[in-house]
């Protein structure tokens, strides 16, 4: 696999468990990113910090790195060629995919290490 392009979305992300038939909070669809998954399980929404309603389960303190796509579906590897670095390097992620591109979130106070990993695996982060 060829280095990956990606960048560092602005801001700080949450991680929202709620129950499998709760509907999406209201305020929490905010820009820059959000994303909103159900599962007969779940439902998961990443969105900004300040946008995390008081009762919610959260986990807090998440950084968001946007990988440049899009990537045809057929392409193999992409999302193993950034997590074993960052697996290497011992840095948690929750990661996100969506038609064109995916997503992967990393602790904010990983995000240090996340990126020197990252560019140690040749890697090229763009923009901010």
């Amino acid at each position: 696999m060829s280095p990956l392009r990606f960048s560092v979305v602005a801001g700080s992300y949450a991680v929202l468990r709620l129950a499998p038939d709760a509907e999406v909070p209201p305020g929490v669809l905010v820009p820059p990113f959000h994303s909103v998954t159900r599962t007969p399980a779940e439902l998961s929404v990443v969105c900004p910090d300040e946008a995390v309603p008081e009762e919610a389960k959260a986990e807090r303190g998440w950084a968001i790195l946007a990988l440049e796509g899009p990537f045809p579906f057929e392409l193999t590897g992409i999302l193993a060629s950034i997590l074993v670095p960052l697996a290497k390097a011992g840095v948690g992620i929750f990661a996100l995919s969506t038609f064109d591109t995916d997503y992967v979130l990393v602790k904010g106070d990983r995000l240090h290490d996340a990126l020197a990993a990252l560019a140690a695996a040749g890697h090229v982060q763009v923009g901010g």
